[in-house]
């Protein structure tokens, strides 16, 4: 081998011409290499363009070609690629459109194939819950008009008043229209959790999530009086709390009235246990229906007087009170609107 490195070195040290000429031969093979004829294909605003060309770039080709590219034009591959063979050219031009976002109007041109992509290219980003008018795979068309709404959520907790109730009490020891605050009352606070939605910065909705007792509140009690008074015919000031108007009838313990003569068992004895009797000077026994008067209550009667309701009748139903007196001939003599009544 080194025998053979020695010969080819002399050999061309004998014979410079030689070197010249190898030299120029490689030369001439490659400027023939690189302006081989090329044929390619270029598509362009709807047209696809076969051509033959020397150029060595695609800028070069398509300005040998007058194609006009603008700034925003896509074209792949691109500008400063090396032309070979074969190669397909695509030019995609830019079109008009118009986006709305951040509240700005924005006029742009594109050659991106999608919102999505234009988007991208624009250094518009989206969050999670922003809003596109257009579907973001929608493919761009001229004078497109494309709307991004910001939709922000925002979870806000605040205290809120729970206003104290008022609860009102009857009070048989004041006197009516007459009040007494038995318990003030103090208003109490929670906590109310709300998702608030926000588009472009504008309140859209507000739904409440949740809610805690932070104080609970106090409710405020009120007595208010029932008492009033009254004149009765022998004079003094007597209270009273409620003020009836009922039909009076009358019975005695007779046998007529009871079906009991004196000695049976159980004569003259009311529901209550008590023995019936009429005190003009003090508390009379009468008869009334439960459900309106309770038994014990203790009435006035205009024209009778002073009274317990201490007994019951079958025919004392609803507004009906049956006043007790010892003998008929006193009903007749009181002057009341009475009507005698049968009893079983």
């Amino acid at each position: 081998m080194k025998n053979m490195t020695s010969r080819l070195r002399q050999y061309f040290s004998n014979n410079p011409g030689l070197v010249i000429i190898a030299v120029a031969a490689a030369t001439i093979i490659l400027a023939a290499t690189t302006t081989m004829e090329k044929r390619i294909s270029i598509s362009v605003d709807g047209n696809t363009i076969n051509m033959a060309t020397y150029k060595s770039t695609v800028k070069e080709v398509l300005s040998s070609a007058n194609i006009k590219v603008g700034s925003k034009d896509k074209i792949l591959p691109g500008l400063d690629s090396r032309v070979k063979s074969g190669m397909e050219v695509f030019i995609r031009r830019a079109v008009p459109v118009t986006v709305r976002v951040d509240g700005k109007e924005l006029k742009i041109y594109t050659a991106e194939d999608t919102v999505k992509n234009m988007l991208n290219q624009e250094g518009i980003v989206l969050n999670e819950k922003d809003r596109v008018s257009e579907g973001l795979k929608e493919p761009i068309t001229e004078n497109m008009k494309i709307v991004v709404v910001r939709v922000e959520e925002k979870t806000i907790t605040s205290t809120e008043k729970i206003a104290y109730k008022i609860f009102k009490k009857s009070d048989s020891r004041l006197e009516k229209g007459t009040t007494k605050i038995l318990q003030d009352g103090q208003d109490g606070e929670k906590l109310v959790t709300m998702k608030v939605v926000y588009e472009d910065g504008k309140e859209v909705s507000k739904i409440k999530i949740g809610e805690a007792i932070k104080k609970s509140p106090i409710n405020k009690i009120v007595a208010v009086g029932t008492i009033s008074w009254f004149t009765p015919a022998r004079g003094g000031r007597v209270p009273y709390t409620r003020k009836l108007t009922m039909k009076a009838t009358s019975y005695t313990a007779n046998y007529k009235c009871t079906g009991k003569r004196p000695g049976d068992k159980g004569f003259a004895r009311t529901a209550t246990g008590a023995i019936a009797k009429r005190n003009p000077s003090g508390w009379s026994t009468v008869a009334v229906d439960p459900r309106v008067i309770p038994l014990g209550t203790k009435l006035y009667v205009v024209g009778y007087g002073f009274a317990i309701a201490q007994d019951t009748g079958g025919a004392v139903k609803g507004n009906i009170i049956d006043l007790y007196f010892e003998h008929m001939k006193w009903e007749r003599d009181c002057g009341l609107p009475v009507k005698q009544q049968s009893m079983f």
